[in-house]
C-alpha cells in the first residue's frame, strides 16, 4: 500500500526548504541581514540532523554567499590573501633577523613587529588549512569584524555544513590558538636578539592580553563562540 503521509522528518525537511526558498527569495531582492531572516535559526534546525544537511547544504550555501556578496563588495582571492598574509609572516622572520642584527630602540621595535605580523599573519591561513583538511572550501578574502578592521576568510557554507561538526569546532579554534602562540615563539626567541627589556615585556603584555581578552570576550563571540556553538552540535548529534 502506498505511503500518503511524509514521515516526521520528511515533513520538517519540506517545511525548512520552504522557510529556505522564501528567504533566498527576500535575499535576491536586496535583503542582506541574515539573522533578521531567520536564516541562523533554521541552519541550527538543520544542523542537528546529518539528514537534513546533506538534504539542504546546498541551498542554504547558495543563500549565504548570495547575502556575503551583496553585503561584502571588497573581496580578493583566497590564494591573493594567504599570499598576503604569509608575505607578513614572512616580514616577521625578517623583523626577528634585524632585531639580532640592530640595538636598542630598533632592534626592541623590531622584535614587538615579529610578534604582531605573526599573531595577524597566522590566523586565517591556519584556519584555511585546517579548513580544507576538514573538506572546507573558501571563496574569498575580505576586510570585517570591529574596528580595526581585520583580514576575513568566508567559508563556502554549503561544504561547511557538510563537514563533520568536531571538525569544524576545530576549524574555528585553530586560527585562535595560532593567534595566541605567535608571541609566544617570538617571546621564546628574544633571548637570542638585542631587544632591551622593555621590548621583552611588551611583547608579553600582547601575549597574555590576548588570552585574557579571549576569556573575557572571545567566548561570547569570534572563534570560540563558534567553536563552542559546533561542540553543542557534536553533543546533540550524540
Amino acid at each position: 500500500m502506498q505511503r500518503l503521509r511524509p514521515t516526521p522528518q520528511e515533513a520538517e525537511q519540506l517545511e525548512l526548504a520552504g522557510d529556505l526558498r522564501a528567504i533566498e527569495t527576500a535575499v535576491e531582492v536586496g535583503a542582506t541581514d541574515l539573522s533578521a531572516l531567520g536564516f541562523w535559526r533554521l541552519v541550527a534546525r538543520i544542523k542537528r540532523d546529518p539528514v537534513l544537511v546533506h538534504a539542504l547544504a546546498e541551498q542554504a550555501g547558495r543563500i549565504d554567499a548570495l547575502a556575503f556578496r551583496s553585503r561584502v563588495r571588497r573581496r580578493i582571492p583566497v590564494w591573493a590573501g594567504n599570499v598576503l598574509l604569509l608575505a607578513l609572516v614572512a616580514a616577521g622572520v625578517a623583523a626577528i633577523v634585524l632585531s639580532g642584527i640592530w640595538t636598542g630602540l630598533w632592534a626592541g621595535l623590531a622584535l614587538i613587529a615579529a610578534a604582531v605580523a605573526w599573531s595577524v599573519g597566522v590566523h586565517s591561513p591556519t584556519h584555511w588549512l585546517v579548513g580544507r583538511f576538514a573538506g572546507i572550501s573558501f571563496t574569498a578574502y575580505f576586510l570585517g569584524g570591529p574596528p580595526p578592521p581585520r583580514p576575513g576568510l568566508k567559508t563556502d557554507y554549503a561544504t561547511y555544513l557538510l563537514a563533520d561538526p568536531g571538525s569544524r569546532a576545530v576549524f574555528h579554534a585553530s586560527g585562535a590558538i595560532a593567534t595566541k602562540l605567535a608571541p609566544f615563539v617570538a617571546l621564546a626567541i628574544s633571548p637570542a636578539t638585542n631587544a632591551p627589556g622593555w621590548a621583552v615585556a611588551v611583547v608579553a603584555v600582547i601575549a597574555v592580553g590576548q588570552i585574557v581578552t579571549d576569556v573575557l570576550f572571545s567566548r561570547n563571540s569570534s572563534d570560540w563562540k563558534r567553536f563552542a556553538r559546533e561542540r553543542s552540535v557534536v553533543r546533540e548529534r550524540r
